[in-house]
């Protein structure tokens, strides 16, 4: 059975929407990265929008996003006053992104707000049923211990831009 291109670039495309979901994206972002990602040349948010069926208006502010997080590229056409898009083609680069997004200040409030809780259970000034407070803490202290592992993979990962793709290449070779 044969697929069409066509076909393919949409089941692509909602691939990529589920994955941004999974990262705490919204859908959009990643259906615009898709389409974008796929296009051999930049589009114009008029033809994003033809492509997603997303308004003009959600694009925009996704597409900034996207921009910021070093995922799209904005460019120009010459006697064109339209804002072209293209997608970060550098997988690596774009992982690096999505950690570095990752430390933003919403997250970090959010890693304190866990780790606040878990210092006022520790300090045994919170009051209640002893089987519950038991119950309480090692969920919080195990939502703790994930959040750790992330801040040191994504330490890691930013770490490894130092030593370049080829190094990092060379390195995952050795350890496969």
């Amino acid at each position: 059975m044969t697929t069409q291109l066509t076909q393919l670039k949409q089941d692509f495309t909602e691939g990529l929407s589920q994955i941004s979901r999974f990262w705490g994206f919204p859908k959009g972002m990643g259906a615009i990265f898709a389409v974008l990602y796929l296009s051999p040349t930049p589009l114009s948010l008029d033809e994003i929008v033809q492509a997603t069926g997303l308004t003009k208006g959600a694009i925009s502010t996704e597409v900034r996003t996207l921009a910021r997080m070093g995922l799209v590229h904005r460019s120009s056409k010459l006697a064109d006053r339209k804002d072209y898009y293209e997608a970060e083609d550098d997988f690596y680069k774009s992982i690096r992104s999505i950690l570095k997004e990752r430390q933003n200040s919403e997250f970090d409030s959010a890693v304190r707000s866990v780790s606040e809780t878990l210092e006022k259970l520790e300090s045994g000034s919170v009051t209640g049923d002893a089987a519950e407070l038991d119950f309480v803490y090692k969920r919080v202290q195990a939502l703790q211990e994930f959040f750790n592992a992330i801040d040191g993979l994504t330490k890691a990962v930013i770490k490894l831009e130092s030593l370049g793709m080829t190094n990092v290449t060379k390195i995952l070779s050795v350890l496969k």
